[in-house]
């Protein structure tokens, strides 16, 4: 009679395995990533650019810019910890009294400190409350394990249309970023004006999240959730899948800024110049190039700072401008650098390293070496700059001789440049040099890790050469 009484429930069983499998089936079909909006026959509200970004307490003539570099939960601690110490460190400046972070005025960001970047832009001082908590101190990469191994997001993965990214994306933007977008990044109103890089793969160059950068896919940056700008930043090759934006078509009148036209006719006077003009350039060619794929801004620039010096060397970037303008007195860049040591261990073994080795070396060689000759291009920047500033006031003081000489062109106003760099290379100690070197670049580090990578930040920063003459320097009236 048993076995009887069990029949009937062996339909509804089927039947709610069928319904089952439905959803999941209709889940796969649905999975899609989030897609960039196109731009608006008409604007409204706030858009994501340095010029919409008011002083308030800020000014110009102290321009600090900060820039933090890729590593993981290692790297998001170091930046953070010098944040704290900006914080801490007050200056009078044109007769007011503030902190140093109250002066900063951009932050270009990489990978693992873009969600340092991300997080201060978005919440401001908030972050000195909940960040560590939020962020820091949580096992992320358990956290997307989590998520990937979920059952219902195999079904999601299984669309050619949702990967691994949109995972990270979505855990992201659901428990660090409380579901803002660039929107309320805008919105904010006040500096930093945060740049969020990353690297497009069909070109290798830098790919950053501002309006000035999706105006060349006809999008708007506005509805973008900053967390996958986050998630594109940070999506380290094989562990994580690019990130897909649309490209949309060009309207007829399109016409490329002047400085990036004048810029396609450099070919053989100026070809740093036209390469960057034409990697710019190719995007018109929606037909195409419909879609960009992105991955870690590491492969093009594992500093952040291009961004920079981009600014600088173009006659329309924001810092030149206010150079251009005479706006500045005092242009301080701090870098914060949390590359790891290379741990050569292959070259110690006759067999050669194995796929897994090759893969991570491959990836990262270039991102070490690349990024150790730009900031030694911006430290050129500076002194270049400050040996032509020098020329024209030996050339001026010389031509005073001769009253009826014409007056001698030259700069709006003299500038005074800082390149401070925050690395655990310049820990003295070879012993605790070494630990430091050989803290993972992961997104799971142990609070111990953690308050250690938060301590020797401000430690390094009042330690570095350049920082101290520039602190000096505000003492001079």
């Amino acid at each position: 009679m048993a076995p009887s009484r069990l029949r009937p429930a062996r339909p509804a069983r089927r039947l709610a395995l069928g319904v089952f499998l439905a959803g999941c089936l209709l889940l796969a079909g649905c999975a899609h990533y989030v897609v960039n909006d196109p731009l608006p026959a008409v604007r409204s509200g706030p858009v994501y650019r340095f010029d919409e970004k008011e002083t308030a307490r800020n000014t110009n003539s102290l321009f600090i810019c900060l820039v933090f570099s890729g590593g993981g939960t290692r790297a998001a601690a170091l930046s953070y910890g010098v944040l704290e110490m900006l914080r801490e460190t007050r200056i009078v400046w044109k007769g007011v009294e503030k902190s140093l972070l109250e002066e900063v005025d951009c932050i270009s960001s990489i990978s693992g400190g873009s969600f340092t970047a991300a997080y201060y832009g978005l919440f401001g001082e908030r972050i000195f409350t909940d960040f560590r908590p939020r962020f820091l101190e949580v096992d992320v990469q358990d956290a997307l394990i989590r998520r990937a191994v979920n059952p219902l997001n195999w079904f999601r993965l299984a669309s050619p249309y949702f990967s691994r990214i949109d995972l990270a994306a979505e855990y992201y933007h659901e428990k660090v970023f409380e579901k803002r977008t660039f929107t309320d990044l805008a919105r904010r109103g006040t500096r930093p004006f945060v740049i969020l890089n990353a690297t497009n793969l069909a070109n290798g160059e830098r790919f950053e999240f501002t309006q000035e950068q999706f105006d060349f896919l006809v999008s708007d940056l506005s509805t973008y959730p900053v967390a996958r700008a986050v998630a594109a930043s940070s999506a380290f090759p094989f562990l994580l899948s690019p990130l897909s934006l649309k490209n949309y078509p060009h309207p007829a009148d399109f016409k490329l800024p002047t400085d990036y036209e004048q810029g396609l006719l450099d070919y053989d006077t100026n070809r740093r110049r036209y390469y960057w003009a034409r990697n710019r350039a190719m995007y018109r060619d929606d037909q195409d190039l419909p879609y960009l794929h992105l991955m870690d801004g590491g492969l093009s620039d594992n500093i952040g700072l291009r961004p920079l010096e981009a600014a600088w060397r173009r006659t329309s970037g924001f810092i030149r401008k206010l150079i251009s303008d005479g706006a500045i007195e005092k242009f301080v860049i701090i870098v914060v650098n949390a590359r790891p040591d290379s741990g050569e261990t292959i070259s110690k073994k006759e067999s050669p390293p194995g796929l897994g080795v090759v893969a991570v070396k491959t990836a990262t060689i270039a991102m070490d070496n690349y990024s150790f000759e730009t900031i030694e291009v911006m430290k050129e920047l500076r002194d270049m700059r400050e040996r032509a500033q020098r020329n024209i006031a030996a050339c001026r003081q010389r031509l005073a001789a001769c009253p009826s000489a014409p007056p001698l062109p030259g700069f709006a106003a003299d500038l005074d440049p800082y390149v401070i760099e925050v690395n655990f290379e310049a820990i003295p100690d070879p012993k605790r040099r070494k630990e430091f070197l050989e803290i993972p670049t992961s997104f799971t580090l142990t609070p111990e890790q953690v308050d250690r990578l938060i301590r020797i930040g401000p430690e390094l920063l009042r330690a570095e050469p350049n920082f101290k003459e520039f602190m000096e320097s505000l003492k001079t009236p």
